[in-house]
């Protein structure tokens, strides 16, 4: 069953009602808490956890001011993987989540704060 996202706002946002207040990683199998190399770039690593559950699309939330840059390592990993990349502010990506996740297979890393 799809989880849903809801009540983001600087700093927070809950999932299927339950508060988090650090950056996440929302898999198709698990709710993590997403911790990158740095702060607010991310590197392929940064992604794996998303990549191994084999995605149709990888949604990047770039934060409340959209501050967190995907690097061309991730955008290049990502596409040669088949997978659709869509990284937009968190807001924007907390909507497509709930959006696009009814009908394909989707991964959500969320910066929540920047």
């Amino acid at each position: 069953m799809t989880m849903r996202l809801t009540g983001y706002r600087f700093g927070r946002i809950e999932v299927d009602g339950v508060p988090y207040h650090h950056d996440l990683a929302i898999l198709e199998t698990a709710v993590r808490e997403w911790r990158r190399r740095e702060g607010h770039r991310v590197h392929p690593e940064d992604v794996q956890d998303a990549l191994a559950e084999r995605p149709e699309l990888l949604i990047v939330g770039t934060g409340h001011s959209g501050l967190l840059q995907v690097t061309a390592e991730v955008a290049r990993l990502v596409a040669d993987r088949g997978i659709e990349l869509l990284a937009v502010k968190t807001a924007e990506a907390v909507d497509a989540y709930n959006d696009l996740a009814r009908a394909k297979r989707v991964c959500a890393m969320l910066h929540l704060t920047c």
